[in-house]
């Protein structure tokens, strides 16, 4: 269980902090002089923090955000193997560290039981705007910048954002800018309709909608996470199927029981996620 007040509960040299905040789990990608940009042993970091939140029963809604002064920066291009030599090719090979490590990250947060939301407090490049597109909300600093910078070193966006980018922007857009790796500010990312809001403290906005979203029916907010991203492969009568077996199977649990007695009697629901 996590008590009412902030609780870490990583030490300072943690690639990844997990700070409790009652029914919200503020996890911080925690490596500020390389712009929070992942390794290996990040992803690892993530994960068992994303099994920590998970695992709390108290825990309703989880944030991610970075330290310093970005959110991040994508791969770090250190772990790398460009040394001269035999096997060059083989050994700098993005494909294993994106099938070991940034997919299953990307699958990890939407597979997560509880919201998540993205507190995108500085640039988000590469494989970290990834990771932002993968949280169900995304709030920015005003200073925050959307770059797919993919094409300036010869490869494509992955991570996720091949997929997340047409979806939220269509293609028009989305193609332009994983072409061009120009960085998208914070304010037209909102008014492109590929953020949710822009507030000058996106930790703050992002742990108050956390707790919004914290105090709501859980299981309704996460399949409803899964009925519209996986409608998008669906016809419409198969979607209207899907939502016929998700709505009943909503309708099965405590929380749709609670909401319409409370609507009835007129009184604040008393969701307790289950």
């Amino acid at each position: 269980m996590t008590d009412a007040g902030t609780t870490p509960t990583n030490s300072p040299e943690s690639t990844v902090t997990y700070a409790a905040q009652g029914a919200v789990a503020l996890l911080t990608l925690n490596r500020p002089a390389s712009l929070n940009s992942f390794t290996r042993q990040m992803h690892a970091d993530l994960w068992k923090a994303l099994d920590r939140a998970e695992a709390d029963s108290a825990i309703r809604a989880v944030v991610i955000t970075g330290a310093g002064r970005g959110f991040c920066a994508g791969a770090d291009l250190t772990e790398f193997d460009f040394e001269p030599g035999p096997n060059l090719v083989e050994r700098a090979d993005p494909g294993p560290v994106i099938d070991q490590a940034f997919n299953p990250t990307t699958r990890r947060i939407q597979a997560l039981r509880m919201p998540v939301i993205a507190a995108v407090n500085g640039v988000a490049a590469g494989a970290g705007a990834s990771l932002a597109l993968a949280c169900d909300v995304a709030i920015a600093a005003p200073g925050a910048k959307f770059i797919q910078a993919f094409s300036k070193i010869g490869l494509v966006p992955d991570a996720g954002s091949s997929w997340f980018m047409p979806q939220r922007l269509g293609m028009a857009r989305a193609l332009a800018l994983a072409m061009t790796g120009d960085a998208l500010p914070a304010a037209q990312a909102k008014d492109w309709g590929l953020i949710w809001e822009v507030a000058d403290d996106c930790v703050t906005a992002a742990m108050d909608m956390a707790r919004r979203l914290a105090a709501m029916p859980t299981s309704a907010l996460v399949a409803t996470r899964h009925l519209l991203r996986d409608g998008l492969h669906r016809s419409l009568y198969q979607q209207l199927d899907a939502e016929r077996d998700i709505q009943s199977a909503m309708g099965r649990t405590h929380d749709y029981l609670e909401g319409v007695m409370a609507f009835r009697e007129k009184r604040t629901p008393r969701f307790t996620g289950n």
